[in-house]
């Protein structure tokens, strides 16, 4: 069975049956320049609130498209709460990393100044622009919050109560990642990755002596910082997460 449509989008706007929906200028080129759709064409839309649409593009301008919401294709269903606290990386990689995360389920990505953090600014809206393409492409149905970049010792000291921070510990004295995931199961988990040149001692010792910090292994050898958050992510959504699930079929 054919999909009734090839291309997902992520609006702002609510979804609902025969509510037109107002496309920016960005989308409407893509559309109309790059997939070459006009009206009468199908797309999906989505906005992490109203679940997925099957939508009808009823005009199609430079500046701006129309789309009506025909029926609903999936209602919005809950998801892990799962965050990526990272120190950031040069260009590529950071967009790299945001792109991935999105694909694994993360659900906010907070960027943070270690002491050996190399980067001294990060482009939240084009880590926004990157998550949002990765959930149009991936088929999920929200796209991760993306915080302002702060000092690691700041997004500690106001850390939310029930929220468990799996450091991922370069130096191999952390537990093994499945041992440790296995064993500590709660509702809001977060994944700490520090920068290329690791955390400091004292930053180390400080994490170890929270007491919603887990502190975990990856292994036997040295990952780079974008392979090890992919790596503890993978890690985390088949033990703990939802790729314990299957994937239901939504061919519209």
């Amino acid at each position: 069975m054919a999909r009734l449509y090839q291309t997902r989008l992520h609006t702002g706007e609510s979804l609902a049956e025969g509510v037109a929906v107002t496309l920016p200028k960005t989308q409407a080129h893509y559309l109309r320049s790059v997939l070459r759709l006009g009206p009468g064409d199908k797309v999906a839309l989505f906005n992490g609130r109203d679940g997925e649409w099957l939508a009808e593009l009823s005009s199609l301008g430079k500046s701006e498209a129309t789309v009506v919401p025909l029926r609903q294709l999936r209602p919005q269903s809950p998801e892990p709460d799962l965050w990526l606290v990272f120190a950031p990386l040069k260009h590529a990689r950071i967009d790299y990393l945001a792109e991935k995360a999105t694909e694994l389920g993360v659900s906010v990505l907070c960027p943070v100044f270690t002491q050996r953090t190399i980067v001294s600014r990060v482009n939240e809206e084009r880590l926004l622009a990157n998550a949002i393409e990765a959930a149009e492409q991936s088929e999920r149905l929200s796209v991760p919050i993306v915080q302002p970049v702060r000092k690691l010792e700041t997004v500690l000291a106001d850390w939310p109560e029930g929220r468990r921070l799996i450091v991922c510990d370069e130096t191999g004295s952390g537990r093994p990642v499945a041992e440790a995931l296995a064993d500590n199961v709660v509702s809001g988990n977060a994944v700490l990755i520090g920068p290329e040149g690791g955390f400091t001692e004292t930053e180390l010792d400080g994490l170890r002596k929270l007491p919603f910090v887990t502190a975990v292994s990856l292994g036997p050898r040295v990952l780079r910082a974008d392979t090890a958050a992919l790596a503890a992510l993978a890690c985390f959504q088949t033990i703990s997460g939802d790729w314990r699930q299957g994937r239901p079929d939504y061919r519209g």
